[in-house]
């Protein structure tokens, strides 16, 4: 009998000790969160710098892609303010005046991982202690499409320019894969493929200020097939985003 309560004396401390060590191992790879970047900009115009914490919570304990990533403000004298953000990889914030009313935005940008070099972007001024979503430029309207005697064609709408491109080296690929026969023939209606926004980029207008300029990929019969990037400048003004200038730059 003596024998018997022993034994269960010990694997009931043994099963306890067990319990204890998985909840342990549990909690220590749990990820938790961690301050990316600390920043001290004045963004609420009053001639003081603030403190800007941008902060996340990676997938998994040891990697660099954050599941949860969000911005801490703290003004002296104020409640504190968070800003949420989408997850990614190396996110960061930058400053500048982008509304043009003389205080400094924040621009929080983090990659998808994507093969695309797709970003997320969320842009943000502060008014009375509060955050207050701008918009990003939208996305312009373009077509594209394949023409006869390898040649291609990409639109865009806004501008009215029509862009003409010569895809003749591609030639022994396109009559492979039966996009065109050996005459430069289509053998049917075909699209270019165009990608959404990859990137913004702040950059100065002449003789207006800070804007934004976007860059997306037009690409030939499949994503690798990289024709080239389009890029648009904008600038904000009256509350809203007034396209400057569009840029085809061909590779």
């Amino acid at each position: 009998m003596k024998k018997e309560y022993l034994l269960a004396i010990t694997a009931f401390f043994m099963l306890s000790f067990t319990t204890v060590a998985i909840t342990y191992a549990g909690e220590e790879a749990t990820p938790v969160s961690t301050v990316i970047k600390t920043y001290k900009e004045d963004i609420n115009g009053d001639g003081k710098k603030d403190k800007i914490i941008l902060k996340g919570i990676p997938y998994q304990k040891g990697q660099t892609f954050f599941k949860k990533i969000w911005a801490e403000i703290v003004f002296p004298k104020h409640s504190k303010i968070t800003i949420d953000y989408s997850p990614g990889l190396q996110p960061k914030i930058q400053f500048v005046d982008l509304n043009h009313d003389g205080i400094k935005d924040m621009l929080a940008s983090s990659a998808t991982g994507g093969s695309g070099g797709i970003y997320h972007y969320h842009l943000n001024t502060i008014k009375n202690y509060q955050a207050v979503d701008i918009p990003l430029p939208p996305p312009i309207d373009l077509q594209g499409q394949f023409e006869n005697n390898f040649k291609a064609m990409l639109n865009i709408a806004e501008t009215k320019e029509v862009i003409h491109l010569d895809v003749s080296k591609r030639k022994k690929d396109y009559v492979q894969i039966g996009l065109y026969q050996e005459n430069g023939k289509l053998n049917e209606p075909s699209e270019l493929m165009i990608d959404p926004v990859a990137m913004h980029k702040i950059v100065k207008v002449k003789g207006k200020g800070y804007g934004l300029k976007s860059y997306r990929q037009i690409s030939g019969s499949y994503h690798a097939d990289l024709l080239g990037i389009l890029t648009a400048t904008w600038f904000y003004e009256n509350g809203k985003w007034v396209l400057i200038k569009t840029n085809w730059v061909k590779r």
